[in-house]
């Protein structure tokens, strides 16, 4: 490596330079010329969070690693830089590309030995950040980085839906949170959104009605008038009470939205919540899973005019929420008996000591146990909340 800081200094500036299909050359190129890299690759996780694929716009893509049981995907889950040792005496360094809590996926730096002697392994996964954001940035100008997401052809109403989620993971130092939808490929109306703001959280859980284009169709409409509604300020009752009539002033009844609604004040965990429609949420606490029930509301777009009401709940800091949709908690195994909270209550138990960004996955995998089939008859949507607690000023 070149001096410490010239070295960084010059991978930053031709990041933030290069063209927004060329990021993966020139990411090579840098580190090639100013850490002694032999080999670089990145690599995105796929929709579905199963693997890793390499980021290259030749038509013959190498092979993808899985997230679960290659060295690549150590890093992905740990969000740590893992080393590999290899048998040809190079060592190959796998370092998590993320931004702001969203895993975009794995940069791979394969070194000689001596090269890997001198190697400053906390710069160059500030080298790994710096593109995580350099890539959100182009993804805008370039489908390069959206095709390596996919190990398959989306339907039309996924391509609709994934243009509309946020990212999968995001965290603050108050919380951390994550998401995950299923079937990737072939969605039927689910959604979640959220945003974060210096004071507040605010997160939405919709359960779409019907499937394909028609329900993606619907679902954009309720999530575009959630937000329309909340970038004026309003507080989520009354975004409800707008979104229910957007809905119905386009459908008449024929057509509504289930959506849970939470506004999370971060100085004291205090939640204003509107549940209208089918939604669940469970809480972790202590490592003991109860249902958090609300006042059940009608769903967006049922009636004209609804008027709906938030109810206050409040987090202790170590709380863990668990949202899902009734692709989650109404699946029926092939005999019937739906997964329900009892199942998932094991889930969560099961999966306590993972991360916030971890736990969707997880509940994801067994929940595909359960039914017996890996192709899922709806969407199953998870997403899960850690509340570690206001922060401290001094």
């Amino acid at each position: 490596m070149t001096d410490d800081v010239n070295g960084f200094v010059a991978a930053e500036r031709a990041l933030r330079r290069a063209a927004p299909h060329q990021l993966p050359d020139v990411v090579h190129e840098v580190l090639r010329s100013q850490y002694g890299a032999d080999a670089v690759e990145f690599l995105m996780a796929d929709y579905g969070l199963t693997v890793l694929q390499p980021v290259t716009p030749a038509a013959d893509r190498p092979e993808p690693l899985p997230v679960h049981s290659s060295p690549a995907g150590r890093a992905f889950g740990s969000q740590e830089p893992f080393a590999e040792e290899r048998g040809d005496g190079r060592v190959r360094l796998h370092l998590p590309v993320s931004v702001r809590g969203d895993r975009l996926g794995v940069l791979s730096v394969t070194m000689d030995r001596a090269a890997w002697d001198r190697a400053d392994v906390p710069e160059l996964a500030e080298v790994a950040q710096v593109l995580g954001h350099e890539v959100v940035v182009a993804e805008r100008d370039t489908d390069m980085y959206q095709r390596a997401r996919r190990t398959d052809r989306l339907t039309l109403a996924a391509e609709m839906q994934w243009q509309l989620l946020p990212a999968r993971s995001c965290s603050q130092p108050e919380y951390a949170l994550g998401a995950q939808l299923e079937p990737a490929y072939a969605i039927f109306g689910d959604n979640f959104d959220w945003s974060a703001g210096a004071d507040r959280l605010l997160l939405y859980i919709t359960n779409g009605m019907g499937q394909g284009i028609g329900a993606s169709l619907l679902t954009n409409l309720g999530i575009n008038a959630l937000r329309n509604a909340r970038r004026a300020g309003i507080p989520i009752a009354d975004q409800a009470a707008l979104a229910d009539q957007a809905i119905y002033a386009q459908y008449r009844g024929d057509a509504h939205l289930s959506v849970l609604l939470l506004d999370l004040e971060l100085s004291t965990g205090r939640m204003q919540v509107v549940d209208a429609g089918s939604p669940r949420m469970l809480r972790l606490r202590d490592r003991t899973v109860s249902a958090v029930d609300f006042e059940a509301q009608l769903p967006l777009g049922m009636f004209e005019e609804t008027d709906y009401t938030a109810q206050e709940f409040r987090l202790r800091p170590g709380d863990r929420l668990v949202f899902v949709s009734d692709g989650v908690h109404a699946v029926a195994a092939p005999g019937g008996e739906p997964y329900g909270e009892h199942a998932l209550s094991r889930a969560l138990t099961a999966t306590r000591l993972l991360p916030a960004a971890d736990v969707p996955a997880a509940v994801i995998r067994e929940l595909s146990g359960h039914r017996g089939s890996p192709e899922p008859e709806d969407d199953a949507l998870v997403a899960c909340l850690d509340w570690f607690g206001a922060r401290q000023t001094t």
